[in-house]
Formats: C-alpha cells, structure tokens, sequence
C-alpha cells in the first residue's frame, strides 16, 4: 500500500496530556478507503473478528481482530487460542510506516518516528451501541506510544489520568480520519469509548455503519 494520502494537520491539532495528541483529519478520504479494505480483508481471517470473551466471562461489546500478535486478556500470544488456534495475520510493513509518520506529525519532529517498529494493531469494529469502559494499554512490556486512528462514526472518547478510571478525565470527539496518539507521561493513562454518534460517518470511506479503530502498539516481546 502507497504510503501518500494524509490530511494536512495545520494548527488543529490539540494535546490533552503531556505526550497526548490529537489530529482531527489526519487521513485522507483515500486513505481511510484503503484501510477499510485492509481491516475488511484481516477481519475474514486466518483469526476471524469477533467478540472477546473476559476471564470472568463477561463478553466486550465491541469486536476485534489482531495483526501480528493475538491479545487475549491479559496477554499476547502468536496463536489465537481463544478462537481458532491459528497464528494471526502478519504486521504489514506499510503499517510500520503509517505508525512512523504519524509520531513524526503528533510530535511536529521529523525524528519521532525513528525506531518505532509497532508489532502488533488491535482492531476494535464497534456498533452503534458498542463501548469500551476505561483501562489501561499495560500488556506491553514496551512503553513505546500507542498510535490510535479512526474511521466511520464519530466516538465520545474519554482519556484520564495514570492513576485511577476517575476523574481528571476530558472527552473528546474522535471523527473519522482522526490521528490520536499517547506516549511519554500518558502512555498508561486509562482511556474508554463512552459512546458512539450513529449516523456521523462518511459512507464514502467504505464503511456505512459503525466505527473502526485501528492502535498499533510496540509489545516488547520476541
């Protein structure tokens, strides 16, 4: 996949945390249209999307497909043993340099991205009555930033503090096309979906109903 088609930042951009940074409009409508095929095409297999059942068997609303490594909570594995037993879908390179670009752009330095090899994209799909209550991205034994793009409906997404699920916390809507990353001082800050808008998505980018969330992550794992 060509890598060109970004939006073009400008000023927009807002930081509600320390290493916390949001880029409405980040991708292209062209590149949203291609990353919804790539997530259409991952979500058939070889480790099919689906709903993640919980520990204490407690099933989350939205539904998820893996590249590289397989989340299952709370940890990674190459095979997707809570599903199929197959190995997940491969990490594609082009993937590695979106993530690149996109450190480069949050942090306005060309340097950002350098070394930033993520290894693994959870790909959350959720519907219009989908949440996802807030917890901390900890699985990782890297404390690389999370890179965080959507597409589709627009969401109400909450991001805390290090220290607790409540309060400080501040909304914000991510529409799609939208760029959001945390590293640095906030990489482990509790973050959730509390709802999302039906109807607020572009069709022209693929996806009629819904809202895709794509976050790569460095897992630190060999």
């Amino acid at each position: 996949m060509p890598l060109p088609g970004f939006g073009v930042p400008g000023p927009v951009r807002t930081r509600p945390a320390p290493g916390a940074v949001h880029i409405p409009g980040w991708l292209s409508p062209e590149r949203q249209r291609e990353l919804v095929t790539a997530c259409r095409g991952w979500a058939r297999g070889p480790v099919p999307i689906r709903h993640t059942r919980l520990p204490r068997g407690g099933v989350m609303s939205v539904q998820t497909v893996c590249l590289g490594w397989h989340w299952q909570p709370y940890a990674y594995k190459r095979t997707a043993d809570d599903v199929n037993g197959a190995r997940v879908a491969e990490f594609p390179d082009w993937l590695v340099r979106l993530g690149r670009a996109a450190l480069a752009d949050a942090y306005e330095d060309a340097t950002a991205g350098e070394g930033y090899t993520p290894d693994t994209a959870l790909i959350n799909f959720y519907d219009g009555q989908a949440r996802m209550g807030m917890h901390q991205d900890k699985d990782e034994r890297s404390s690389a930033p999370v890179v965080s793009l959507s597409i589709g409906d627009t969401c109400v997404f909450r991001f805390g503090n290090t220290e607790s699920r409540n309060r400080p916390y501040t909304d914000i809507e991510l529409a799609s096309g939208d760029l959001f990353v945390f590293g640095g001082p906030s990489r482990f800050a509790y973050h959730g979906v509390t709802k999302v808008l039906p109807g607020t998505g572009d069709p022209a980018t693929g996806l009629t109903s819904g809202r895709l969330n794509i976050t790569m992550r460095v897992t630190g794992l060999e």
